[in-house]
């Protein structure tokens, strides 16, 4: 069994085994057709509940082969120009070598001396990226797992550099559209869902932030601790951007922690025409980034960003066997000092060559590309009489719903649309996405894909209408 282990005398056969898992990707990706396959859960469960794992196949092309079967026929692609679903991009290739490179190395981030220059790559992307957000000399990060870690590390630090160590009195701020992620993190971090205060939003889903600073002051009528309050910039349903100006002078005003969860919004730190939208996050305690999805890197790469790098001294848990205390002094850098996580992989890689490839005027001119098709659909939505659109992008996100021309119930349309979805992401032509505004169902196009064209958001557009035109009619022929 040594043979497959990864070394100087099996250089040539990992050579030749993932040439052949590239081609074979390669190929798949050339010829895939549509996003899915329209697999049921039904349909694919007993093929991959049929493999005997305690039954090893012994070759890499058979393994393969049957991979074929098990996950790439079946696969949803989110490459293909008609996903439009979730916050998923294509990936750029310099950052897939990166992948192929760290898997292979297989560094490990949480010491020195298990990782030596990707420690260093590491902090120079830190660096790069709080230049961008303009944090200020003393700021500092770590790359994370994702947005949801990136958060989770956030509140941990507001909840340490909070005003009493009495849970009970503490208090986080967001809007009604945040990540669902803000509400886990009290729950983890022992304040429970309820600490989290829900402020509405305006007509552009944006957080009404004199409605933030009325809540603010009956919190602290009340004898309580604003702890947080949490902005976004790029809400998942949205891609609407708080007002963080107006929201970093209430945190200042009321010693709370600003922190902007820019997961989706963080591509503007490379757009040439589209900054300006981020105006203001320059003054948060701690921003989440995810360069997984509007940087065009795999998953996972994200991180969190912090203006003062002393406060991830929360995080930090010394270990004699990994990063004992005299190595602060020795000026030993070990990211596991500012991090939730010990071992971590070196995603940091991936945008290191992506930057170095294509460089971040590069990734901008991505970015912009999908929000300047999100109005280009914006205004075929606008212009249908078929459907209902709800507010104008700021990023590349487009929520909307089928409304027939004659005047039926709005559960009935709210089925019709439910229904639409599901059809069409069995059919296989295209995925989109599925939320609710004010208790209605509606749909989404989360554009991430610069190869996506107005063309096939229009026929998305016909096919939902036909879906849902076909679910009303058999709904009046059985009534």
């Amino acid at each position: 069994m040594r043979s497959h282990l990864l070394n100087d005398a099996t250089a040539e056969s990992y050579r030749r085994s993932v040439t052949e898992g590239v081609e074979r990707v390669a190929a798949k990706l050339a010829a895939t057709r549509r996003p899915f396959s329209g697999v049921t859960p039904a349909e694919l469960a007993p093929v991959i509940d049929a493999v005997d794992l305690d039954r090893p196949l012994g070759d890499a092309s058979a393994a393969l082969d049957e991979l074929e079967d098990v996950y790439l026929r079946d696969a949803v692609y989110f490459h293909h120009p008609r996903y439009l679903g979730h916050l998923n991009c294509p990936v750029v290739i310099p950052a897939v070598l990166g992948e192929a490179v760290l898997s292979a190395v297989n560094s490990s981030l949480d010491t020195w001396d298990q990782s030596a220059g990707g420690t260093l790559i590491e902090r120079k992307l830190v660096d790069w990226t709080t230049g961008r957000i303009g944090l200020g000399p003393a700021a500092d990060g770590v790359f994370t797992s994702g947005g949801t870690q990136s958060n989770l590390q956030a509140m941990l630090l507001a909840r340490e550099e909070a005003k009493t160590k009495d849970l009970a009195k503490l208090r986080i701020f967001s809007s009604e559209c945040s990540h669902f992620s803000v509400q886990k993190s009290a729950t983890l971090l022992g304040l429970g869902a309820d600490a989290v205060i829900s402020i509405p939003v305006d007509r552009n889903k944006r957080m009404q932030s004199v409605v933030l600073a009325a809540e603010l002051e009956a919190c602290r009528a009340e004898g309580l601790v604003p702890m947080a309050i949490v902005a976004t910039a790029g809400t998942t349903d949205f891609g609407s951007i708080d007002p963080l100006p107006e929201i970093a002078a209430l945190a200042d005003e009321y010693g709370a922690w600003m922190h902007v969860d820019a997961a989706y919004g963080c591509g503007l730190l490379a757009s040439r025409t589209r900054r300006h939208l981020l105006d203001g996050i320059e003054r948060a305690d701690s921003v989440t980034v995810d360069y997984h999805k509007s940087f065009f890197q795999p998953v996972s790469s994200s991180a969190l960003l912090v203006r003062d790098g002393a406060t991830l001294r929360h995080a930090t848990y010394h270990a004699d066997y990994l990063n004992p205390r005299r190595t602060i002094a020795e000026q030993i850098p070990n990211q596991v000092d500012k991090s939730l996580q010990t071992t971590r992989r070196f995603d940091a890689l991936k945008l290191w060559m992506t930057l170095r490839v294509m460089g971040a005027d590069g990734i901008g001119e991505l970015f912009d590309e999908v929000c300047d098709l999100a109005r280009e659909g914006h205004a075929l939505l606008a212009a249908d009489p078929r459907y209902d659109v709800v507010v104008e992008p700021q990023l590349s996100t487009l929520v909307y719903r089928y409304v027939p021309e004659a005047v039926i119930s709005p559960a009935e349309i709210d089925r019709a649309n439910l229904y639409a979805r599901k059809a069409l992401f069995a059919s296989g032509e295209a995925v989109v996405a599925g939320t609710k505004v004010d208790g209605r169902q509606y749909l989404k196009f989360t554009l991430l894909n610069p190869e996506t064209t107005a063309a096939d958001i229009a026929a998305v557009l016909d096919l939902i209408a036909g879906h849902a035109e076909q679910y009303l009619g058999e709904t009046l022929v059985h009534a």
